[in-house]
């Protein structure tokens, strides 16, 4: 059986301070993405969080980037902090018009709908929300609020083939419950151990030979300690389903 297949990243690129670390010392920031696109196969794009992108932008990014690479686009904050899902619907359509250079090119990886942290859980209105999601593009949900962490909320998730996505950081971490035919990831602490590193390797291994496509996407920090744990997972995954 194949191995299904894996993107890691970081969520966003555009950092100074990860030279020489990461980037070349002396290549100029707009070269950055194209650079991170020969060690890393995907990213998470927080622009997309506060703006709605001209297509002319994501046309660019394309161009910088080889077929294969993923971008993973954060849902509009109006969405869901403004509206908090809730009449949501019209300006959903409108973001994800916004999206279409990505999926045109084969590049939209899934889109991550970041809950705020005071929002409590509300199945009904998650319910009537991801009903209108589009089945053609990939969808995740992240709770911070540990109350969306119930069966009735992994139903409504798994009813529409949209991940519960497994986010862990300092102050919460969400349980690994797969709602979706994919896997999400979002490893948020400042910095993992080696045996922590491990482990990780270990859970995308299983979820990837059970035939999940799995996407890891570490913190963005001032250092590039994030964008190198994501490449080591990478190269060592790949190595193993070569070997």
């Amino acid at each position: 059986m194949l191995e299904a297949k894996l993107y890691c990243g970081t969520s966003g690129f555009a950092y100074d301070s990860w030279q020489p670390d990461f980037y070349p010392d002396k290549l100029p920031k707009a070269r950055f993405l194209s650079y991170y696109a020969t060690r890393l196969n995907a990213v998470e794009v927080n622009y997309t969080y506060r703006r709605l992108a001209a297509p002319a932008t994501f046309d660019k990014w394309i161009a910088a980037t080889p077929n294969g690479f993923l971008f993973l686009p954060k849902a509009h904050m109006n969405i869901t902090h403004r509206f908090k899902l809730e009449g949501a619907e019209e300006f959903t359509r409108l973001f994800l018009d916004t999206l279409y250079p990505f999926e045109r090119a084969g590049r939209l990886g899934p889109i991550l709908f970041q809950l705020p942290p005071n929002l409590p859980s509300d199945a009904p209105k998650l319910a009537k929300f991801v009903a209108v999601l589009p089945r053609s593009v990939k969808t995740a949900f992240e709770f911070r609020n540990a109350t969306w962490f119930n069966e009735r909320v992994y139903e409504i998730l798994q009813s529409a083939n949209v991940a519960l996505c497994v986010a862990e950081n300092e102050n919460l971490e969400t349980p690994h419950v797969l709602t979706a035919d994919f896997v999400y990831l979002r490893l948020r602490k400042p910095d993992y151990t080696e045996s922590e590193l491990g482990s990780i390797a270990r859970r995308i291994d299983h979820y990837r030979t059970n035939g999940y496509p799995t996407y890891a996407i570490f913190k963005h920090e001032e250092s590039p300690a994030g964008a190198l744990h994501a490449e080591r997972l990478l190269k060592e995954l790949r190595e193993k389903a070569n070997a």
